[in-house]
């Protein structure tokens, strides 16, 4: 295993600076947040002043360099708050930053990297379609040339960051698909491209804060240097490569935001009482308590363990898909738990257990569904039985 690029004790400093931040700046604004459906601008200038847009983008483009075992660090900090907080950089340094850092060419890393490691540009990784979300393979957006140029046409859905993106990492069909090429190849498509169109920001069941909405190619042309890594071939192997390393992050962002709801629960079933003595005296409370914390531990040491070997090469495929599926859904548990324990309190807006329940839900959808997640590790496991690669 290579050594990370942020030493230990720097990297520790790093992670109090930010859990600092988020405890004490962040969590006291949720409401206004919530109540205003966006992250404050001093909030925004204040992550990127501490280079939370490029925490994972490689040193020489101007960003942290963390590895996915420092990250995971991070993002269990950046789960115990609003999810919107770490929505507004996370592509950047995610699913969108990842493909450039692991695919672009020399001169698109050089064009794209830097402001995007300073938040002067939003990466959006635009996969999802009304007809493909979880599967890439069904996807219908296309490219075709024309002359030096490539066209696009088509529609994406669900798209985080869409309306401040500057910058649509796009994923289209270049070739007739087979079994053994899907025919996908990525696009760095300026937002400000004609023909690009972004809908209105999406409502949606939570989150709020967190921008979505569709985006639209319409016969929109970019030049041959757009093509990530020159390479048609190369946009399938993005797609698997960025969303993998995003399902260990999603695993950890779950594992920060179950921490917060049992912490919720614990302060609240000590405090509050029922006939004369705090409800945490009784012990059917105490056995919701246990359970919520025994998930989030083992959340916890599943992350780190995965992370490791992520970042290690012994397993970027079962491990992943495994941890995205037992934090997500475990953070959903304890969540339920956690409105449980606070009672008809729980489910009042402006208390933090009640806007968790709400967040948590998307957690096992995006980014691949936890359905998904079980054929991946279930055909993985198979295959390996058989002798073939998993």
């Amino acid at each position: 295993m290579s050594e990370p690029t942020v030493a230990p004790d720097e990297f520790a400093d790093i992670l109090h600076q930010v859990r600092h931040f988020i405890r004490n700046e962040v969590v006291p604004r949720e409401n206004e947040i919530v109540a205003t459906d966006r992250v404050p601008d001093d909030i925004r200038r204040a992550a990127a002043a501490m280079g939370l847009f490029g925490y994972a983008i490689p040193p020489e483009w101007g960003g942290l360099g963390l590895d996915l075992a420092q990250d995971v660090e991070l993002a269990m900090e950046f789960g115990y708050t609003t999810l919107a907080f770490r929505s507004m950089f996370g592509t950047n340094n995610g699913i969108a930053g990842q493909v450039l850092v692991n695919f672009g060419t020399s001169a698109q890393k050089k064009r794209w990297l830097a402001p995007v490691a300073t938040g002067e540009v939003i990466a959006s990784f635009a996969l999802t379609e009304p007809g493909a979300g979880s599967n890439p393979a069904g996807l219908r957006t296309s490219a075709r040339r024309d002359g030096d140029c490539w066209v696009i046409d088509g529609q994406k859905r669900f798209i985080t960051n869409a309306p401040v993106a500057g910058l649509f990492v796009v994923f289209a069909r270049t070739r007739e698909r087979t079994a053994a090429d899907p025919g996908i190849s990525v696009f760095l498509v300026p937002s400000d491209s004609p023909g690009v169109g972004v809908g209105r920001k999406d409502t949606k069941m939570g989150q709020e804060g967190a921008w979505t909405a569709d985006v639209v190619f319409d016969s929109v042309r970019v030049p041959e240097e757009s093509l990530v890594g020159g390479d048609e071939q190369a946009g399938y192997r993005a797609a698997m490569t960025s969303l993998a390393r995003g399902r260990v992050h999603i695993a950890a962002l779950a594992v920060g935001t179950a921490q917060r709801a049992l912490d919720e629960s614990v302060v609240y079933a000590a405090a509050n009482t029922q006939d004369g003595v705090p409800i945490g005296t009784h012990q059917l409370v105490q056995a919701m308590l246990a359970d919520q914390y025994t998930g989030v531990a083992a959340g916890r040491a599943l992350v780190r363990e995965t992370a490791a070997a992520y970042v290690s090469g012994r397993d970027r495929r079962i491990g992943p898909s495994a941890a995205k599926l037992f934090c997500t859904e475990m953070a959903g548990e304890v969540a339920d738990r956690a409105v449980q324990i606070h009672g008809g309190t729980g489910y009042m807006r402006d208390v933090p257990v009640e806007r968790i329940y709400r967040d948590v839900r998307l957690l096992r959808l995006y980014e691949g569904t936890s359905e998904i997640q079980r054929l991946i590790v279930g055909g993985a496991l198979v295959r390996g039985h058989n002798g073939s690669a998993p």
